[in-house]
Protein backbone atom coordinates (compact mmCIF):
# COMPACT_ATOMS: atom_id res chain seq x y z
CA UNK A 1 0.00 0.00 0.00
CA UNK A 2 0.99 3.74 -0.26
CA UNK A 3 1.00 6.75 2.01
CA UNK A 4 -1.31 8.53 -0.36
CA UNK A 5 -3.45 5.78 0.18
CA UNK A 6 -3.95 7.18 3.74
CA UNK A 7 -4.52 10.93 3.38
CA UNK A 8 -8.20 12.32 4.05
CA UNK A 9 -9.80 15.63 4.92
CA UNK A 10 -9.86 16.09 8.67
CA UNK A 11 -11.82 19.44 9.83
CA UNK A 12 -8.90 20.95 11.99
CA UNK A 13 -11.76 21.87 14.33
CA UNK A 14 -12.63 17.73 15.09
CA UNK A 15 -9.41 17.30 16.65
CA UNK A 16 -9.94 16.79 20.47
CA UNK A 17 -8.27 19.21 22.30
CA UNK A 18 -10.32 18.06 25.75
CA UNK A 19 -11.12 15.07 26.81
CA UNK A 20 -14.74 14.18 27.56
CA UNK A 21 -16.20 15.21 30.87
CA UNK A 22 -16.34 10.74 31.97
CA UNK A 23 -13.79 8.75 30.77
CA UNK A 24 -16.65 6.31 29.54
CA UNK A 25 -19.41 8.78 27.81
CA UNK A 26 -17.22 9.38 24.96
CA UNK A 27 -19.20 8.38 21.58
CA UNK A 28 -17.97 5.01 20.40
CA UNK A 29 -18.38 4.21 16.72
CA UNK A 30 -18.79 0.19 16.24
CA UNK A 31 -18.05 -1.05 12.95
CA UNK A 32 -19.16 -5.04 11.59
CA UNK A 33 -16.34 -6.40 9.55
CA UNK A 34 -18.71 -9.04 8.60
CA UNK A 35 -21.63 -6.76 7.25
CA UNK A 36 -20.05 -3.07 7.35
CA UNK A 37 -22.96 -2.22 9.42
CA UNK A 38 -22.11 0.84 11.82
CA UNK A 39 -23.48 1.76 14.78
CA UNK A 40 -22.98 5.12 17.00
CA UNK A 41 -23.13 4.33 20.62
CA UNK A 42 -21.54 5.53 23.98
CA UNK A 43 -18.37 3.80 25.02
CA UNK A 44 -19.70 2.39 28.26
CA UNK A 45 -22.16 0.51 25.54
CA UNK A 46 -19.46 -1.74 25.27
CA UNK A 47 -20.16 -4.21 27.87
CA UNK A 48 -23.06 -5.41 25.19
CA UNK A 49 -19.88 -6.61 22.92
CA UNK A 50 -18.28 -8.40 24.94
CA UNK A 51 -19.29 -11.93 26.41
CA UNK A 52 -18.55 -13.82 29.87
CA UNK A 53 -14.66 -15.71 29.17
CA UNK A 54 -13.11 -12.94 26.61
CA UNK A 55 -10.20 -11.83 27.27
CA UNK A 56 -9.92 -7.59 26.97
CA UNK A 57 -5.54 -6.91 26.90
CA UNK A 58 -4.85 -3.63 28.04
CA UNK A 59 -1.46 -1.76 27.82
CA UNK A 60 -0.25 -0.89 31.26
CA UNK A 61 2.44 1.36 30.49
CA UNK A 62 2.46 4.68 32.66
CA UNK A 63 3.05 7.83 30.59
CA UNK A 64 5.85 10.42 32.64
CA UNK A 65 6.27 14.38 32.42
CA UNK A 66 8.46 13.96 29.75
CA UNK A 67 8.78 17.87 28.75
CA UNK A 68 11.30 20.02 30.01
CA UNK A 69 11.56 23.72 29.26
CA UNK A 70 15.20 25.34 30.19
CA UNK A 71 17.29 28.01 29.44
CA UNK A 72 20.87 27.25 27.26
CA UNK A 73 24.38 28.44 29.24
CA UNK A 74 25.89 32.01 28.38
CA UNK A 75 22.93 32.76 25.68
CA UNK A 76 20.32 31.57 27.62
CA UNK A 77 18.41 30.86 24.53
CA UNK A 78 14.88 28.98 25.46
CA UNK A 79 15.13 25.21 24.86
CA UNK A 80 12.70 22.32 24.85
CA UNK A 81 13.86 19.16 26.01
CA UNK A 82 11.96 16.19 25.02
CA UNK A 83 12.98 13.09 27.68
CA UNK A 84 12.55 9.59 25.48
CA UNK A 85 14.51 7.24 27.61
CA UNK A 86 16.74 6.64 30.85
CA UNK A 87 20.14 5.31 29.60
CA UNK A 88 21.98 4.61 32.46
CA UNK A 89 20.13 5.45 35.93
CA UNK A 90 23.74 5.46 37.97
CA UNK A 91 25.65 8.13 35.41
CA UNK A 92 22.03 9.89 34.93
CA UNK A 93 22.20 9.64 30.85
CA UNK A 94 18.77 10.02 29.16
CA UNK A 95 18.14 9.94 25.63
CA UNK A 96 16.40 12.83 24.67
CA UNK A 97 15.17 15.36 21.83
CA UNK A 98 15.89 18.90 21.58
CA UNK A 99 14.10 22.23 20.29
CA UNK A 100 15.93 23.85 18.38
CA UNK A 101 18.22 21.43 17.38
CA UNK A 102 20.55 23.49 15.37
CA UNK A 103 21.24 25.71 18.48
CA UNK A 104 22.86 22.49 20.35
CA UNK A 105 26.49 21.50 20.77
CA UNK A 106 28.68 18.71 22.61
CA UNK A 107 29.56 20.16 25.60
CA UNK A 108 26.43 22.79 25.85
CA UNK A 109 25.19 23.29 29.37
CA UNK A 110 21.57 23.57 30.24
CA UNK A 111 19.40 24.94 33.41
CA UNK A 112 16.32 24.02 34.47
CA UNK A 113 13.94 25.25 36.84
CA UNK A 114 13.56 28.99 38.33
CA UNK A 115 16.72 28.70 40.21
CA UNK A 116 18.85 26.79 37.58
CA UNK A 117 17.83 23.50 40.14
CA UNK A 118 18.49 20.73 37.50
CA UNK A 119 21.77 21.28 35.37
CA UNK A 120 22.50 18.74 32.18
CA UNK A 121 25.45 18.90 30.20
CA UNK A 122 25.25 17.57 26.31
CA UNK A 123 27.56 14.77 25.93
CA UNK A 124 26.44 13.27 22.72
CA UNK A 125 24.87 13.85 19.29
CA UNK A 126 23.76 10.72 18.17
CA UNK A 127 20.74 11.65 15.88
CA UNK A 128 20.11 14.65 13.27
CA UNK A 129 17.80 15.85 16.40
CA UNK A 130 18.40 13.28 19.10
CA UNK A 131 21.47 13.80 21.99
CA UNK A 132 22.67 12.18 24.85
CA UNK A 133 22.25 14.65 28.31
CA UNK A 134 23.86 13.84 31.01
CA UNK A 135 22.18 15.33 34.00
CA UNK A 136 24.26 17.11 36.70
CA UNK A 137 22.92 15.89 40.20
CA UNK A 138 24.05 15.33 43.46
CA UNK A 139 21.34 14.06 45.67
CA UNK A 140 20.25 10.37 45.34
CA UNK A 141 18.76 9.35 42.77
CA UNK A 142 15.05 9.18 44.11
CA UNK A 143 15.40 12.76 44.71
CA UNK A 144 17.33 13.24 41.28
CA UNK A 145 13.98 11.58 39.71
CA UNK A 146 11.57 13.47 41.87
CA UNK A 147 13.34 17.14 40.76
CA UNK A 148 13.17 15.96 37.20
CA UNK A 149 9.48 14.88 37.34
CA UNK A 150 8.67 18.34 39.22
CA UNK A 151 9.95 20.31 36.48
CA UNK A 152 8.88 18.17 33.53
CA UNK A 153 5.36 18.79 32.19
CA UNK A 154 2.73 16.11 30.76
CA UNK A 155 3.58 15.20 27.48
CA UNK A 156 0.71 16.70 25.00
CA UNK A 157 0.99 15.21 21.75
CA UNK A 158 1.42 18.93 19.48
CA UNK A 159 -1.48 18.37 17.54
CA UNK A 160 -3.36 19.06 20.41
CA UNK A 161 -2.23 23.10 20.36
CA UNK A 162 -3.21 23.99 23.74
CA UNK A 163 -1.31 24.43 27.15
CA UNK A 164 -1.05 21.73 29.42
CA UNK A 165 -3.28 21.65 32.45
CA UNK A 166 -3.63 20.06 36.09
CA UNK A 167 -6.09 17.97 35.07
CA UNK A 168 -3.85 16.55 32.21
CA UNK A 169 -1.83 15.06 34.54
CA UNK A 170 -4.84 12.31 35.56
CA UNK A 171 -6.39 12.77 32.13
CA UNK A 172 -3.64 11.53 29.61
CA UNK A 173 -2.74 8.17 32.02
CA UNK A 174 -4.84 5.20 31.96
CA UNK A 175 -6.68 4.31 35.05
CA UNK A 176 -4.86 1.45 34.80
CA UNK A 177 -1.46 2.09 34.13
CA UNK A 178 1.56 0.75 36.50
CA UNK A 179 4.55 0.56 34.88
CA UNK A 180 6.83 3.99 33.42
CA UNK A 181 7.96 4.57 30.59
CA UNK A 182 5.69 6.06 28.30
CA UNK A 183 6.11 9.48 26.60
CA UNK A 184 2.96 8.94 25.14
CA UNK A 185 -0.14 7.33 26.72
CA UNK A 186 -1.83 4.06 25.21
CA UNK A 187 -5.52 6.43 24.45
CA UNK A 188 -7.68 3.71 23.62
CA UNK A 189 -6.97 2.75 27.16
CA UNK A 190 -8.44 6.11 28.52
CA UNK A 191 -12.18 5.53 27.78
CA UNK A 192 -11.81 3.12 30.49
CA UNK A 193 -13.28 3.79 34.42
CA UNK A 194 -13.25 2.11 37.10
CA UNK A 195 -17.22 1.47 36.99
CA UNK A 196 -17.21 0.27 33.46
CA UNK A 197 -13.97 -2.31 34.27
CA UNK A 198 -16.17 -3.98 37.15
CA UNK A 199 -19.11 -3.99 34.59
CA UNK A 200 -17.27 -6.02 32.69
CA UNK A 201 -15.75 -7.68 35.74
CA UNK A 202 -19.08 -9.02 36.87
CA UNK A 203 -20.12 -9.99 33.29
CA UNK A 204 -17.35 -12.39 32.91
CA UNK A 205 -14.61 -10.64 31.12
CA UNK A 206 -11.13 -11.27 31.30
CA UNK A 207 -8.43 -8.82 31.59
CA UNK A 208 -4.70 -9.89 30.60
CA UNK A 209 -1.85 -6.70 30.90
CA UNK A 210 1.19 -6.12 28.53
CA UNK A 211 3.24 -3.55 28.32
CA UNK A 212 4.57 -1.30 25.77
CA UNK A 213 6.72 1.80 26.44
CA UNK A 214 4.89 3.90 23.64
CA UNK A 215 7.39 6.18 22.08
CA UNK A 216 7.40 9.42 19.72
CA UNK A 217 7.85 6.66 16.84
CA UNK A 218 4.05 6.88 17.16
CA UNK A 219 4.04 10.49 15.75
CA UNK A 220 6.85 10.12 13.78
CA UNK A 221 5.70 10.86 9.90
CA UNK A 222 5.90 8.91 7.18
CA UNK A 223 7.99 10.06 4.51
CA UNK A 224 7.99 7.17 1.97
CA UNK A 225 5.03 6.65 -0.12
CA UNK A 226 5.80 2.95 -0.56
CA UNK A 227 4.79 1.98 3.10
CA UNK A 228 7.53 -1.34 2.68
CA UNK A 229 10.44 0.98 3.22
CA UNK A 230 9.38 2.84 6.31
CA UNK A 231 11.23 2.16 9.51
CA UNK A 232 9.35 2.22 12.91
CA UNK A 233 11.07 2.95 16.12
CA UNK A 234 11.94 0.54 18.35
CA UNK A 235 9.63 0.38 21.53
CA UNK A 236 10.51 -2.18 24.76
CA UNK A 237 8.03 -4.67 25.01
CA UNK A 238 6.91 -7.29 27.84
CA UNK A 239 4.21 -10.06 27.46
CA UNK A 240 3.80 -12.00 30.52
CA UNK A 241 3.25 -15.67 30.96
CA UNK A 242 -0.25 -14.78 32.85
CA UNK A 243 -0.78 -13.02 29.92
CA UNK A 244 -0.14 -15.72 27.30
CA UNK A 245 -1.81 -18.20 29.25
CA UNK A 246 -5.06 -16.01 29.21
CA UNK A 247 -4.75 -15.04 25.77
CA UNK A 248 -3.79 -18.57 24.29
CA UNK A 249 -6.77 -19.95 27.21
CA UNK A 250 -9.44 -17.67 25.12
CA UNK A 251 -8.19 -18.66 21.53
CA UNK A 252 -8.44 -22.17 22.39
CA UNK A 253 -11.83 -22.07 23.63
CA UNK A 254 -13.36 -19.83 20.64
CA UNK A 255 -13.50 -16.80 22.88
CA UNK A 256 -13.00 -13.19 21.37
CA UNK A 257 -9.40 -11.55 22.04
CA UNK A 258 -9.89 -8.00 22.38
CA UNK A 259 -6.91 -5.48 21.95
CA UNK A 260 -7.42 -2.42 23.48
CA UNK A 261 -5.36 0.30 21.11
CA UNK A 262 -2.82 -0.02 18.37
CA UNK A 263 -0.11 -0.61 21.14
CA UNK A 264 -1.27 -3.60 22.23
CA UNK A 265 -1.71 -4.91 18.59
CA UNK A 266 1.52 -4.65 17.82
CA UNK A 267 2.74 -5.84 21.20
CA UNK A 268 0.53 -9.52 20.70
CA UNK A 269 1.02 -9.53 16.92
CA UNK A 270 5.49 -9.10 17.74
CA UNK A 271 5.47 -12.97 19.48
CA UNK A 272 3.52 -15.04 18.12
CA UNK A 273 4.34 -19.07 17.28
CA UNK A 274 3.54 -20.58 13.95
CA UNK A 275 -0.01 -21.59 15.42
CA UNK A 276 -1.14 -18.05 16.18
CA UNK A 277 -0.50 -18.31 19.98
CA UNK A 278 1.13 -15.85 22.11
CA UNK A 279 4.92 -16.61 23.40
CA UNK A 280 6.49 -14.63 26.27
CA UNK A 281 8.49 -11.85 25.39
CA UNK A 282 10.68 -9.32 27.06
CA UNK A 283 12.51 -7.29 24.48
CA UNK A 284 12.13 -4.40 21.71
CA UNK A 285 9.55 -4.60 18.99
CA UNK A 286 9.91 -2.47 15.91
CA UNK A 287 6.92 -4.06 14.12
CA UNK A 288 5.35 -1.69 11.36
CA UNK A 289 1.39 -3.42 10.38
CA UNK A 290 -0.31 -1.84 7.53
CA UNK A 291 -2.49 -3.56 5.19
CA UNK A 292 -2.50 -6.46 3.94
CA UNK A 293 -1.74 -7.93 7.10
CA UNK A 294 -2.95 -11.36 8.69
CA UNK A 295 -3.66 -10.50 11.93
CA UNK A 296 -2.93 -13.75 14.46
CA UNK A 297 -4.16 -13.33 17.86
CA UNK A 298 -6.40 -10.56 18.67
CA UNK A 299 -10.33 -10.37 16.74
CA UNK A 300 -11.99 -7.56 17.87
CA UNK A 301 -10.45 -4.01 18.58
CA UNK A 302 -10.91 -0.74 20.61
CA UNK A 303 -9.36 2.58 18.95
CA UNK A 304 -9.24 6.19 18.97
CA UNK A 305 -9.84 7.59 15.43
CA UNK A 306 -6.22 8.32 14.31
CA UNK A 307 -4.85 11.77 11.90
CA UNK A 308 -4.24 11.26 8.59
CA UNK A 309 -0.89 9.53 6.86
CA UNK A 310 -0.31 7.92 10.37
CA UNK A 311 1.18 4.77 11.30
CA UNK A 312 -1.69 4.36 13.76
CA UNK A 313 -4.62 4.46 11.18
CA UNK A 314 -2.61 2.17 9.04
CA UNK A 315 -2.52 -0.56 11.84
CA UNK A 316 -6.48 0.18 12.63
CA UNK A 317 -6.84 -0.28 8.51
CA UNK A 318 -4.66 -3.85 8.45
CA UNK A 319 -7.02 -4.86 11.23
CA UNK A 320 -10.55 -3.44 9.95
CA UNK A 321 -9.74 -4.25 6.59
CA UNK A 322 -8.67 -0.74 4.59
CA UNK A 323 -11.74 -0.21 2.48
CA UNK A 324 -14.19 -0.65 6.01
CA UNK A 325 -11.83 1.25 8.13
CA UNK A 326 -11.35 4.36 5.48
CA UNK A 327 -15.91 4.42 5.18
CA UNK A 328 -16.13 4.06 8.46
CA UNK A 329 -13.64 7.37 9.03
CA UNK A 330 -16.04 9.04 6.51
CA UNK A 331 -18.54 8.23 8.52
CA UNK A 332 -17.01 9.67 11.51
CA UNK A 333 -16.37 12.80 10.06
CA UNK A 334 -19.75 13.36 8.78
CA UNK A 335 -21.10 12.79 12.04
CA UNK A 336 -18.26 15.10 13.79
CA UNK A 337 -17.05 12.37 15.90
CA UNK A 338 -13.87 13.96 17.82
CA UNK A 339 -10.20 12.83 16.56
CA UNK A 340 -6.60 12.23 18.08
CA UNK A 341 -5.80 11.70 21.73
CA UNK A 342 -8.55 13.22 23.26
CA UNK A 343 -10.90 12.24 21.07
CA UNK A 344 -13.86 9.35 20.54
CA UNK A 345 -13.67 5.88 20.06
CA UNK A 346 -14.32 2.22 17.65
CA UNK A 347 -14.93 -0.77 17.98
CA UNK A 348 -14.34 -2.92 15.18
CA UNK A 349 -16.10 -6.20 15.46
Amino acid sequence: MKLSQFKFNLPKELIAKFPSENRDEARMLVVHRDTGKLEHKIFKDIVNYINDKDVMVFNNTKVFPARLYGNKEKTGAKIEVFLLRELNREQRLWDVLVDPARKIRIGNKLYFGEDDSLVAEVIDNTTSRGRTLRFLYDGSYEEFKKTLYELGETPLPRFINREVEPEDKDRYQTIYAKHEGAVAAPTAGMHFSRELMKRLEIKGVDFAEITLHVGLGNFRSVDVEDLTKHKMDSEKIHISEEAVEKVNKAKDSKSNIIAVGTTVLRTLESSVSTQGHLKPYDGWTNKFIFPPYQVRVPNMMISNFHLPYSTLLMMVSAFGGYDATMAAYKAAIKEEYRFGTYGDAMLIL
